[in-house]
């Protein structure tokens, strides 16, 4: 018996404190070594984005790897990475923590925009505002102490 699944998930997370070092001069390689650390988990990007202070990534999994696993070490490579490379000097950390919401197919689409048009959605939102609104859309209760 093959196992199939169609889970799609919208992942965000953020600097420590919302620090705004993720520069855009140096974005893109950011986001291309994330697709390089999802490729190598047999995951599949649909869609990276983000902003200063803030990534969001649109993927799916492979059935064999946990979320948490997957969130883990894109967050631990990555920050590794920039680090070693000096690519964002003022960078600290990834927050603890970050956000999963899962969509269906049919949604992809959308989201894939939503996460392309980063830069303009956030002259009118803030990232916490954008997240509590996601969390909210989602059902998810959460303390407001962890988001601020």
């Amino acid at each position: 018996m093959a196992t199939y699944t169609q889970i799609i998930y919208h992942i965000v997370f953020s600097t420590k404190h919302r620090e705004r070092v993720l520069t855009p001069a140096r974005r893109d390689d950011l986001f291309r070594y994330i697709w390089g650390i999802i490729k190598n988990k047999q995951g599949h990007l649909y869609r990276i984005g983000g902003v200063e202070d803030h990534v969001h990534i649109l993927s799916s999994l492979h059935p064999t790897v946990a979320l948490a696993d997957f969130v883990k070490t894109i967050k631990v490579a990555s920050a590794l990475w920039i680090k070693e490379e000096r690519v964002f000097p003022e960078f600290g950390h990834w927050q603890d923590g970050y956000g999963a919401f899962t969509h269906s197919i049919r949604e992809k689409d959308g989201l894939i925009d939503y996460i392309k048009g980063q830069e303009e959605h956030h002259r009118h939102e803030t990232f916490v505002d954008e997240y509590k609104r996601l969390l909210t859309e989602a059902g998810i209760k959460f303390d407001e102490k962890y988001l601020e």
